[in-house]
């Protein structure tokens, strides 16, 4: 297996092994994931979970070595009732609501059930083929709750967790954005920032050409967590070593990256010229 030895920044800080990035509903509906840059440079390995048959299949059929695609459901580890719904973005093991459903352009369709399937759910704690978690990404249209307290013990030693949140609850009993940042922050992490927010108009104003169409209601975010870099005594070298990997190539979050690489210098980890060198491959690249 090559490693990414020829990125500076893997270079600098000689961390002992690559990345280890799991997602949960890794079907890229969205857009290209925030770890596709380390992907394409062999910085890290990817565990991905995807229960949809089709989209399962498309993910294995343009897999790199590093990659590893599982069918599985993940949640609380019993079994549930997985909602296909008709934008494959909203397929759930919630059940959509049609009450704030119909409050914008649209949803009333999106999410409008078009199948169900009996699944047996897995806890992420619970998954042999897991090894580490240092990233996790993780979109499951309102089960990410639920995840976060069955995989606990995985948890503990990631540094960052990019989740969707909601601020409106699209699903029937779903957790909404103050319920994963109490549950995220009992675990060690802090918010970082704001990945992707989504906006959408109220009914019955509306754009007929575009439905997609906003003004300032908030919907749905994807939020960045990070491990709580107030506290890097906290973290071992090789975790402040992947965070800084996670900040520098998934968003560019160079602060962070320099924060790290600063405390690994004053432990001791990294020469003392490593800030320096590190802003010199910055400037570089600009």
């Amino acid at each position: 297996m090559t490693t990414g030895i020829s990125d500076p920044l893997a270079g600098l800080l000689g961390s002992q092994r690559l990345t280890a990035v799991v997602d949960i509903g890794a079907n890229p509906i969205d857009g290209e994931p925030p770890y596709k840059r380390m992907l394409a440079k062999r910085l890290c390995t990817l565990v991905g979970f995807e229960p949809q048959a089709d989209a399962l299949a498309r993910l294995n059929g343009g897999k790199s070595d590093l990659e590893t695609y599982l069918p599985y459901a993940v949640g609380d580890g019993t079994r549930g009732t997985l909602k296909v719904c008709q934008a494959p973005g909203m397929t759930s093991l919630f059940t959509p609501e049609p009450r704030i459903l119909n409050l914008f352009p649209g949803f009333a369709h999106f999410g409008r059930v078009v199948q169900e399937l009996e699944v047996e759910t897995h806890t992420l704690d619970s998954i042999a083929e897991i090894g580490r978690l240092d990233l996790l990404k993780i979109d499951v249209q309102g089960g990410e709750l639920s995840i976060f307290r069955n995989g606990k013990a995985r948890l503990g030693s990631a540094v960052a967790v990019q989740t969707e949140v909601s601020f409106m609850p699209l699903y029937t009993g779903q957790p909404v954005f103050g319920d994963i940042d109490l549950a995220l922050r009992a675990l060690g992490f802090v918010p970082h920032m704001f990945a992707h927010i989504n906006k959408r108009m109220i009914l019955p104003l509306h754009n007929a050409e575009n439905p997609y169409s906003a003004m300032n209601q908030l919907l749905e975010a994807d939020v960045v967590y990070v491990r709580d870099f107030s506290n890097p005594d906290k973290m071992s070298d090789e975790q402040l070593k992947h965070l800084a990997l996670i900040a520098h190539h998934c968003y560019g979050s160079y602060d962070l990256a320099t924060n790290c690489i600063h405390h690994l210098m004053l432990r001791g980890s990294l020469q003392s010229d490593a800030v320096e060198r590190y802003l010199a491959i910055l400037k570089g690249a600009a």
